[in-house]
C-alpha cells in the first residue's frame, strides 16, 4: 500500500472486551504511516449475514476478514483493512468489519458503541440485513437515534433529536442497504420498481399523529435526516445452503451467477461512489488522522463522556494541532541542527538561519493543522519557536564563549611561557610584553569562527591578566631605575674616563708639540749649522775658488809672461839669427 504499511491480512482496531472498548497499537500504527485521503467503508448488521464476504470483496480476495460457517460470530469489535484504492490513485481504501449486532453469546451488549464508531469514523456505512426491509431491521438501525444525543452539537436545540440530526447530516456517511437472500418481487402496485424505491418506499413516514405512528415514523425519520444519500442493493443466494460452509473456497462457477453479477455491481458502486472521509469544512481525513479520531471516540466512550461533535472537533484539533506542532518543532530542530554550526560569527547569521527554519516550521504546521481557528496553536508554536531561538543563542553565546577562551588559553600560551622564563624581566620588558600581546591579539583574531563572544572574552582574559602585566611593569620599572642609576654611574665613569683621555690626549698633544717644537728647533739649529757649514764651506769653496782662480790666472799670468817671454826670446833669437851674431843673449 503506498504511503503506508502493506497489509497482506486485516487486523484488529478495535476489541470488545467485556470491560471496555480497546485500540490495537497495531492498527493505530499502521494508520499513522497513511498519509493518503482514505476512504472508508464499514458494515455493520447483523451476526452471521455475510458481512465478511462483502468486504473481503471489496479488499480483491477471497480469504482475509473471518467467514464463519456456525450460528457463533465470528468478528469481535471491528477489524480493519487497508488497501490501495482501485478507482483513485492516491488514495487508501479503509474497510472496516465490524462484529455481528445482536449476538446471544456476548455478556456485555454493546451494539451501540460499535455501531456509532462504525458510523462515526466511515464515509460510506454498508448496513447488512436479511431477506427484506422489514420493522426489526429498521428498528436496529434506529440505534442512530440514540447517537442523536452521542453526536449532538452542544447548545444545539432540537426536537426528539431530529434537527439535531439535520444540523449533523453532513456529518453522516452515505448509507449503502445491502439484503442479503432477497426473495420478495420488487413490485408495488402491479408495477416493478428499483431496489432504491424499495429502500425509499419502506423508510416512508405514515401520515396521523397517533402515539403508534409516531413511534413507528421517528426511525424512518431519523434514517433519512442522517443518511440523506442512501442506495440498496440485493442479493441472491450465493449457493445452496450446505455449500455456504465452504464459502470462501467455492469458485465462482460454483455460485449463482445472478449472485456474482449483484456482489460485481455493489463493488463497483462502492468503488466509483464512496467519497474521501471528511469532517465539517471539507477537512480530508487520512491515516493519522483517522486515528486520532478512533483515539478520540474510544477514549470517550469508555470514559462514558458521550462525544458532542463540538467535543470530538475540539479533542481532534488538539490532537491534530499538537501532532503539528511537533512535526514543526522537530523540523525546526532537524534544520538549524543541520545548517547551524556553533559558534556562528554573528548574530545576524544565526538569526537568519533561524528565521529561514521558522518559515519552514510554520508552512509545515499549516500544512499539518486543524481548524486552529484562534491560532492559538500557531501562537504555541511561534512561543515555542521563540524559545527554542531563545536556547540556540544561548547555547550560542555558550560555544562561542568556550571556543575563545580555549583559542585565548593556546594563542596567549608562549606570552605566559615567556613570563615564566624571565623573558620581559629586564628594562623595557613592559614594552616587550604590550608588543607581544598586541602580536598575539592580531592572530587571536586571525582565527576563524570565534562567534560573538569574541571581544569579550578577550577582554576579560586581558583583565584577567593584568596582573601580570602589572608585575612586569613594576620589574621593568625596578630594573630600569636601577639600570638607570647604573648607567648614570657608568655614565659618570665614562665621563671622567674620557675626561682623563681628553687630558692625557692634551698631555699627548702638548708633548708631542714641545717634542716637535725641540724637533723644530734642532732642525732649525742642525739647518743653521749646515747653513752655517754650508756657508763655511762655500766661503772655504769661494775662497779656494778664488784662490784657484787666483791661482790660475797666476798661473795663466806666468804663463802669459812666460810665453810672452818666450816669445821675447824667440824673437831675440830670431833676430839675433838674423844679425849673425853668434852670441845669444839669455
Amino acid at each position: 500500500m503506498a504511503a503506508g504499511i502493506p497489509m497482506p491480512d486485516p487486523v484488529c482496531l478495535i476489541e470488545n472486551t467485556t470491560e471496555k472498548l480497546s485500540v490495537n497499537p497495531e492498527a493505530l500504527k499502521i494508520l499513522s504511516a497513511i498519509t493518503q485521503p482514505t476512504v472508508v467503508v464499514s458494515i455493520v448488521g447483523l451476526y452471521r449475514t455475510g458481512k465478511s464476504y462483502l468486504m473481503n470483496k471489496l479488499a480483491g480476495k477471497n480469504k482475509g476478514f473471518s467467514v464463519g460457517s456456525t450460528v457463533q460470530s465470528h468478528t469481535k469489535g471491528i477489524w480493519m483493512w487497508c488497501v490501495p484504492h482501485p478507482n483513485k490513485p492516491g488514495h487508501t481504501l479503509v474497510l472496516l468489519d465490524t462484529e455481528g449486532l445482536g449476538d446471544v453469546e456476548k455478556v456485555d451488549k454493546n451494539d451501540t458503541q460499535i455501531f456509532a464508531l462504525a458510523i462515526l469514523l466511515s464515509s460510506t456505512l454498508v448496513y447488512n440485513t436479511m431477506n427484506s426491509i422489514d420493522q426489526g431491521a429498521i428498528d436496529l438501525l434506529h440505534h442512530v437515534t440514540e447517537l442523536t444525543d452521542l453526536l449532538r452539537a452542544r447548545n444545539s436545540p432540537g426536537l426528539d433529536g431530529v434537527e439535531d440530526a439535520a444540523d449533523s447530516g453532513s456529518f453522516f456517511p452515505d448509507l449503502v442497504w445491502t439484503l442479503r437472500d432477497f426473495y420478495l418481487v420488487l413490485e408495488t402496485n402491479g408495477k416493478l420498481i428499483t431496489a432504491d424505491e424499495y429502500l425509499e418506499n419502506s423508510l416512508r413516514p405514515k401520515e396521523g399523529n397517533s402515539q403508534r405512528i409516531q413511534n413507528f415514523n421517528l426511525p424512518r425519520l431519523c434514517i433519512q435526516k442522517f443518511f440523506p444519500i442512501k442506495k440498496c442493493f440485493i442479493f441472491d443466494s450465493p449457493a445452496h445452503r450446505k455449500k455456504l460452509a465452504q464459502l470462501e473456497t467455492l469458485h465462482d462457477d460454483e455460485l449463482d451467477s445472478e449472485f456474482l453479477q449483484q456482489v460485481e455491481e455493489f463493488s463497483s458502486y462502492i468503488f466509483s461512489h464512496s467519497m474521501i472521509k471528511t469532517l465539517p469544512g471539507d477537512i480530508e481525513v487520512t491515516g493519522s488522522r483517522l486515528k486520532n479520531l478512533v483515539m478520540i471516540y474510544v477514549n470517550a466512550i469508555n470514559s462514558g463522556d458521550l462525544p458532542s461533535m463540538e467535543n470530538t472537533f475540539l479533542a481532534l484539533a488538539q490532537t491534530e494541532n499538537s501532532a503539528a506542532v511537533q512535526k514543526a518543532i522537530a523540523h525546526y530542530n532537524q534544520q538549524m541542527d543541520q545548517k547551524v554550526q556553533l559558534p556562528t560569527e554573528t548574530l545576524q547569521e544565526l538569526l537568519h538561519l533561524h528565521r529561514a527554519s521558522e518559515r519552514e516550521a510554520i508552512e509545515i504546521f499549516m500544512k499539518n493543522s486543524f481548524k486552529d481557528m484562534d491560532q492559538k496553536f500557531q501562537k504555541e508554536l511561534k512561543t515555542l519557536l521563540d524559545g527554542k531561538y531563545k536556547d540556540i543563542c544561548k547555547k550560542n553565546l555558550e560555544a562561542s564563549w568556550d571556543r575563545c577562551w580555549a583559542l585565548l588559553q593556546d594563542v596567549f600560551s608562549p606570552l605566559e611561557e615567556g613570563v615564566t622564563l624571565g623573558i620581559y624581566s629586564m628594562p623595557g620588558g613592559h614594552t616587550l610584553f604590550i608588543r607581544k600581546t598586541e602580536e598575539l591579539k592580531a592572530k587571536y583574531y586571525k582565527e576563524p569562527r570565534k562567534g560573538i563572544q569574541a571581544e569579550k572574552a578577550l577582554r576579560k582574559y586581558l583583565k584577567s591578566k593584568e596582573s601580570m602585566s602589572n608585575a612586569v611593569l613594576q620589574t621593568d620599572r625596578a630594573l630600569t631605575a636601577k639600570a638607570k642609576q647604573m648607567e648614570e654611574a657608568r655614565v659618570k665613569a665614562e665621563a671622567a674616563k674620557a675626561e682623563a683621555q681628553r687630558l692625557q690626549i692634551l698631555q699627548r698633544r702638548n708633548q708631542r708639540r714641545m717634542e716637535e717644537r725641540e724637533r723644530l728647533h734642532q732642525e732649525q739649529v742642525r739647518q743653521m749649522q749646515l747653513a752655517k757649514e754650508k756657508w763655511q764651506a762655500e766661503q772655504q769653496r769661494m775662497q779656494e775658488l778664488r784662490m784657484q782662480k787666483e791661482a790660475e790666472a797666476l798661473k795663466a799670468a806666468l804663463e802669459a809672461e812666460t810665453r810672452r817671454l818666450h816669445n821675447q826670446i824667440q824673437h831675440l833669437q830670431a833676430t839675433a839669427n838674423s844679425s849673425s851674431d853668434p852670441c845669444i843673449l839669455l
